[in-house]
């Protein structure tokens, strides 16, 4: 991809979605690909794992998971069913907004929050049938200026999701790490960390032309590891090697969870950062709401010693502080794991 076109910046507009649209246009038509999954695969196959957080063997099977897949679904997670619905009908409701009042809330130039395209936008030819809502902390600001009469209960909604998501995440995070047979010290160190946590709400209308159209491109996440909640069937997929794009079937009260570059990076490349994409469909109006739980920008990450201490393990990754691989990732995108190695 030639710098010319990188350094070309995309509009932080999404599509107006309020107008009818009979057809996908120019700027959002991807080419047709033929998404099937390839090689000897079986129905029963294709889902990832479920783990269930109440298995005494839990932390064995999100390992395993975690290598073999790079996802899994969690179930018995402690974040109420009603909450999760609650925060998909505020979700709803911003996205249901008149195109001119969330614009009020458009993400600032080089911003990290509000409404907004995905920022990934600016590595494709094409835009993405897609329209997000950023949340860092306390969305007040924001919500002010979307409903001020009306913003106390959307800002409620995401804050007590947001502490049940970081409850989660951090029990997540303790699991991984003994099955890892890290020591109670390590583990102290890096679940004790002030971590970043982002959470976006995301819109993917639905599409006159689903095959020509693309809800979020292919990439990695950058974080430690990505929950995420899915409603209304199908939208998420996962790309499997040998196996091709394989769509993410929604497990009732079930989250999804997605490993990140940190992790990755932390496990020496054992736990595989997850290509994944959204698609859309043709009849509904899908929404998501993706947690990022990630170290804090000034942290250095390295793959963890315990993980490297022999002939066979050399470090794969060179130490790199958390910020300065946000800045790869932000001009490399998917290339960015590979100008870190050793």
């Amino acid at each position: 991809m030639s710098s010319s076109f990188l350094s070309e910046a995309h509009t932080d507009i999404p599509l107006d979605f309020d107008k009818p649209i009979l057809a996908v246009p120019d700027s959002h038509a991807w080419p047709k690909s033929d998404d099937a999954p390839t090689g000897d695969w079986s129905e029963k196959q294709r889902g990832i794992p479920t783990v269930d957080l109440s298995d005494p063997n839990v932390a064995e099977v999100i390992g395993r998971a975690c290598e073999q897949w790079g996802a899994f679904q969690v179930t018995n997670h402690g974040v109420p069913l009603r909450l999760l619905k609650d925060v998909e009908a505020e979700a709803r409701r911003l996205f249901c907004l008149p195109t001119r009042q969330k614009m009020k809330a458009l993400r600032l130039p080089g911003g990290s929050t509000g409404y907004g395209i995905p920022k990934i936008s600016n590595f494709f030819s094409k835009l993405m049938w897609h329209e997000g809502f950023t949340i860092m902390g306390s969305p007040v600001d924001h919500a002010r200026e979307l409903w001020p009469d009306d913003y106390e209960r959307f800002c409620r909604v995401m804050e007590d999701h947001q502490k049940k998501m970081k409850k989660l995440a951090k029990q997540i995070l303790v699991l991984i790490l003994d099955w890892l047979k890290i020591s109670k010290e390590d583990i102290n160190w890096l679940c004790d960390t002030s971590c970043t946590l982002a959470l976006q709400l995301n819109s993917y209308p639905s599409c006159p032309d689903p095959k020509h159209a693309m809800g979020l491109a292919p990439h990695t996440d950058t974080s430690l590891f990505t929950i995420i909640y899915q409603s209304h069937g199908s939208g998420l997929q996962l790309y499997h090697d040998g196996v091709g794009w394989l769509t993410v079937s929604p497990v009732a009260g079930a989250l999804i969870v997605n490993v990140g570059d940190i992790l990755h990076i932390l496990s020496n490349g054992r736990f595989l950062s997850v290509l994944h994409r959204a698609v859309v469909n043709r009849t509904q109006h899908r929404v998501s709401m993706a947690y990022f739980y990630s170290l804090p920008l000034t942290s250095n990450v390295f793959p963890l010693p315990m993980l490297t201490n022999s002939r066979e393990k050399h470090p794969r990754y060179r130490s790199i502080m958390v910020k300065e691989y946000f800045d790869i990732k932000a001009k490399h995108l998917n290339d960015a794991l590979s100008l870190i190695r050793t």
